[in-house]
């Protein structure tokens, strides 16, 4: 009998990729997104969750934007952290396993150093606390759970900084993009592929995700319209100079070290996973 999955953001670049996968693999899926269950109403969350009994439940709904976080706590806080524990409590209550998609804001970016799961957690808006406090739901309200941090993430459904950068490519002679930013960019596809084998197991806790090696903004910029052959001119800029309602970290380069310990898959480069990307949008 095919397990039951229930994806929460299932209209979302990552809760899509999520469907499609699972449902290639031969699951059983249940995608709800808003519109038909509304993770911050906990009577629906409840009811929906008991009625189903899925096996497995894929948390990827949130309050992501960063930006308008800063200016409405109560929402993010809403949907991120009571929103998380609705689920939660709802996932635990049928014995399902839980996946937490979280983030690389839970991180203030201050070292130097790559982030592994065990580094202190600090983080600098509302966006990264909200999801912090959503992790903190997950550890004391569920007993199966895997809280997957990710970060920069990309992919064929909705809006991300490739295909801005590809509209841009096809509008514009000369760009100007942020290069004191670190981070890991991760294919969607890349990592609904890394949860399908988390939840085969059960080697629960918290998982960095995302593609091997690093790059700043502008170097993520530069590879994209290489890549996709497009010229430009492109001009590394600050931080400062692009002043935004909410902090970013400076470096959120993560360390794959659950994943390692766990003899998890290791994920191929960013710019593999551009690549074939590109070669398939």
């Amino acid at each position: 009998m095919s397990q039951k999955v229930l994806i929460t953001g299932a209209n979302g670049q990552l809760g899509k990729e999520l469907v499609e996968l699972f449902t290639e693999k031969g699951f059983e899926v249940y995608g709800f997104g808003r519109d038909k269950m509304d993770i911050t109403n906990q009577a629906q969350v409840q009811e929906v969750i008991s009625t189903l009994k899925p096996n497995i439940v894929l948390h990827s709904a949130a309050h992501t934007q960063v930006d308008l976080a800063e200016s409405e706590p109560e929402q993010a806080f809403s949907i991120n952290a009571y929103g998380t524990r609705n689920v939660a409590v709802a996932a635990e209550a049928v014995g399902a396993k839980l996946v937490y998609v979280s983030t690389d804001y839970v991180f203030d970016g201050t070292t130097d150093e790559p982030y592994n799961e065990f580094s202190p957690t600090s983080p600098l808006g509302v966006y990264g606390k909200s999801k912090l406090a959503g992790e903190q739901f997950v550890r004391d309200l569920h007993s199966k759970f895997f809280i997957v941090r990710t970060s920069w993430v990309y992919g064929k459904h909705g809006s991300n900084f490739v295909k801005t950068m590809l509209k841009l490519g096809k509008e514009r002679k000369e760009l100007s993009v942020v290069a004191d930013q670190r981070g890991c960019p991760t294919y969607t596809l890349d990592l609904a592929n890394s949860i399908l084998e988390l939840v085969d197991t059960g080697k629960y806790g918290i998982y960095h995700i995302s593609n091997s090696g690093s790059c700043s903004w502008f170097e993520f910029a530069k590879a994209i319209f290489e890549e996709a052959e497009i010229n430009i001119n492109l001009t590394p800029c600050t931080t400062a100079d692009f002043p935004r309602p909410a902090a970013r970290p400076a470096n959120s380069v993560f360390e794959h070290m659950s994943l390692k310990i766990n003899d998890f898959s290791p994920i191929r480069n960013w710019k593999e996973a551009l690549n074939s990307f590109l070669k398939d949008c």
